[in-house]
């Protein structure tokens, strides 16, 4: 497939599970704001079990209605939408990893896994998938359909080439959406460092003064709001969620696998935030 970002598809993740259902809801609303193809993929992963790995008829078929539930769902909330559906076979994390290089969006639900169950489980989708993917994914937590008013997504800000990308995609998806914005720079102190508090956070506030207004520029009609707090960035940034239509964070962690690259304050939202969580990579430019 080609084409710009803003072209491509969402993807969502559907299974049989009902967590899996706040996160079809939300990618068939976002699709139809867009006006893009809303992609839903079902992967059932080969049985390990038998002498050959292949996926048998009766789990195909199993998949094919699960897809089959999935877009009578989402076209009855859209009757005019775009869909299309795709049966893989595969671990469900690198299936969505590989359909994120052509996508705008990958959504996810969440099972609430504990970190353990993260990391033993096969099926495990949320933090690989935000760790690995090509292009910003969201992980469905929470409703995110706050009655705040005025609405408002929420961004982190830390200076750093992923927040700039994060910050990018939050003002893009809150002028969509009519919303404000809220950019919160959290400051953690060190204990291993001496410094004047007041200068670290009168320089956190000229930093993220400047990083919102090169945004801004782009986006006049969104009202801003910029705040620094002191504080762990994880419990600050899931406190602010909680009345926020999502929270925008970006990636910007290293490594090979699972959450290592994600990092720990992505990470951590997922298991604390309040609303979609937008995991962000640096890269991204849509």
């Amino acid at each position: 497939m080609t084409g710009s970002r803003q072209s491509r598809p969402i993807v969502v993740g559907v299974d049989h599970r009902d967590s899996a259902q706040p996160a079809l809801v939300w990618a068939a609303d976002e699709a139809a704001r867009r006006g893009v193809q809303l992609r839903l993929v079902h992967s059932t992963p080969p049985n390990h079990h038998r002498s050959h790995r292949a996926v048998g008829p009766g789990r195909r078929k199993a998949g094919r209605r699960v897809l089959e539930e999935a877009a009578a769902s989402a076209s009855g909330g859209h009757p005019d939408i775009d869909l299309a559906t795709v049966l893989a076979e595969g671990p469900p994390a690198e299936v969505l990893c590989h359909e994120s290089h052509d996508a705008c969006l990958v959504v996810l639900g969440s099972r609430r896994l504990n970190r353990l169950e993260e990391f033993l489980s096969t099926n495990s989708v949320a933090v690989p998938v935000s760790a690995q993917a090509a292009c910003p994914v969201v992980v469905v937590l929470g409703p995110g359909n706050s009655t705040a008013q005025p609405p408002y997504l929420v961004a982190g800000v830390d200076g750093s080439p992923a927040s700039v990308a994060a910050l990018e995609h939050a003002f893009t998806a809150a002028a969509a959406r009519g919303a404000d914005l809220r950019a919160l720079w959290v400051w953690q102190p060190s204990l291993l460092e001496s410094t004047d508090e007041v200068v670290v956070l009168q320089k956190c506030r000229r930093l993220l003064h400047d990083a919102v207004a090169e945004q801004a520029e782009t986006f006049p009609d969104t009202t801003v709001t910029r705040q620094v707090v002191r504080g762990h960035p994880v419990e600050e940034l899931a406190e602010a969620s909680e009345d926020a239509l999502a929270l925008v964070v970006g990636r910007r962690g290293r490594g090979g696998f699972t959450g290592m690259r994600l990092g720990s304050v992505p990470h951590g939202l997922l298991h604390r935030a309040h609303c979609p969580v937008i995991t962000v990579p640096a890269s991204d430019t849509g």
